[in-house]
């Protein structure tokens, strides 16, 4: 939960021209969804290509997930060495260490929200935004 700390726009307890905020743990849910693409980090020779992917094949059949690891989607692209998996998880360092162990790959990791979650904090920005007195 994120509170405002009382006080006028432009001032803080620390006298400097900013916006103090409180953040509070909730007892909500701690896990995350995240996004993670992967493409083959470019390799040299053809030969130097075929033994990353057996590499990679040979890490990867003996890889279990975690369980705080919830996999909702994890597909490959046609034709290609990448894809994607949509995950929850309650710990970054465990998505870090799955993204480190293929070292063949370059990873991008997204956080991520379902889209009604996002569009209705994004109408609750604007109800906001809408209802402060203008200077």
């Amino acid at each position: 939960m994120i509170e405002f700390m009382p006080g006028k726009l432009g001032e803080n307890h620390s006298g400097n021209n900013s916006i103090s905020v409180l953040i509070k743990p909730t007892e909500q849910n701690t896990s995350m969804k995240y996004m993670l693409t992967w493409s083959e980090r470019p390799q040299g020779s053809p030969m130097e290509y075929e033994n990353a992917q057996k590499r990679i094949l040979e890490v990867f059949t003996q890889w279990k997930a975690p369980a705080n690891f919830k996999i909702e989607l994890f597909v490959i692209r046609v034709g290609d060495w990448g894809g994607y998996m949509m995950l929850d998880c309650d710990d970054p360092l465990a998505v870090h260490k799955f993204c480190s162990m293929l070292p063949a790959f370059v990873f991008e990791v997204r956080p991520v929200v379902p889209v009604m979650d996002a569009v209705r904090v994004e109408l609750e920005a604007i109800t906001f935004r809408d209802g402060l007195k203008r200077q």
